[in-house]
């Protein structure tokens, strides 16, 4: 990989990985506009860690609550706020699991297309827009039941579908649930983290059985830029998502999915 193409890539990871317009689907668009060769499995590591760094380092304070109420579920003390948000983060990771498990290598193959990209783009900002406009939006991110969380979690497994947004259909989902902006948002972000660490996790094991020659120098670089870039987008975006909403994702979204048909269709 060039220099150029490192960093174009990692930018747009950093950006797309935690907005509501799809990072899969912009990091086989993007490559596709400038006639990149596949980045594989090696810079997909990681942009992958480059975002779990970000919205780990974002959430600390949380994350630190939430493990503590993960050794309260342990302990038979699940009525704390911090425990069952632990559970129900644990609960809403599994239909991403399952689904990742055994349907990523079909779906990599058959849905990678700009066609399939262009749809969901385009169908999920319909759904995103309607949740934004007309969902009631006053829970708590401590009133999630398991039950909500679990329906999130099944919502997060239709991400694997390249121009979905993993965060716009969490977000999304969350307000039809009734959940306010910011909470619906805040659970997404954290609910993005076993999901990308074991997406992560499993690359890395892959990296480690081949004979391929790893670039080290390209790897941390590329995790460096991605973290810095997602890092201030997690910030930008929950500094805004209460006063703007989600409509001009919707948009963007939109837009993007036009543009697609226009070019490459």
């Amino acid at each position: 990989m060039t220099l150029m193409q490192i960093i174009v890539l990692s930018i747009v990871q950093g950006i797309t990985e935690f907005l509501p317009i799809s990072s899969s689907g912009h990091l086989i668009l993007v490559p596709a506009f400038f006639g990149w060769t596949d980045q594989g499995i090696f810079f997909d590591v990681a942009l992958h860690a480059g975002s779990l760094l970000a919205v780990c380092v974002y959430f600390r304070h949380d994350l630190i609550r939430i493990l503590y109420g993960s050794v309260d579920l342990f302990k038979r003390v699940p009525n704390s706020p911090e425990s069952k948000l632990a559970a129900g983060i644990a609960l809403a990771t599994v239909p991403a699991v399952i689904g990742g498990l055994f349907f990523s290598e079909w779906i990599g193959q058959n849905l990678r297309g700009p066609i399939v990209v262009s749809f969901a783009l385009a169908f999920y900002a319909v759904l995103m827009w309607f949740a934004d406009l007309f969902a009631s939006r006053k829970r708590k991110i401590t009133e999630i039941k398991l039950g909500d969380a679990f329906l999130i979690g099944l919502a997060q497994a239709l991400a694997l579908i390249p121009g979905t947004s993993r965060s716009g259909i969490t977000i999304t989902a969350g307000l039809m649930l009734g959940m306010r902006r910011r909470d619906a948002t805040k659970f997404s972000f954290i609910l993005s983290i076993p999901v990308i660490l074991l997406a992560a996790g499993y690359e890395f094991l892959t990296i480690l059985f081949s004979e391929e020659i790893i670039n080290w120098q390209q790897l941390f670089g590329a995790m460096f830029l991605s973290s810095v870039v997602a890092y201030l987008s997690i910030s930008f975006f929950m500094r805004i998502v209460s006063k703007i909403g989600l409509i001009p994702f919707v948009i963007y979204r939109l837009f993007l999915a036009g543009i697609i048909v226009y070019v490459f269709i």
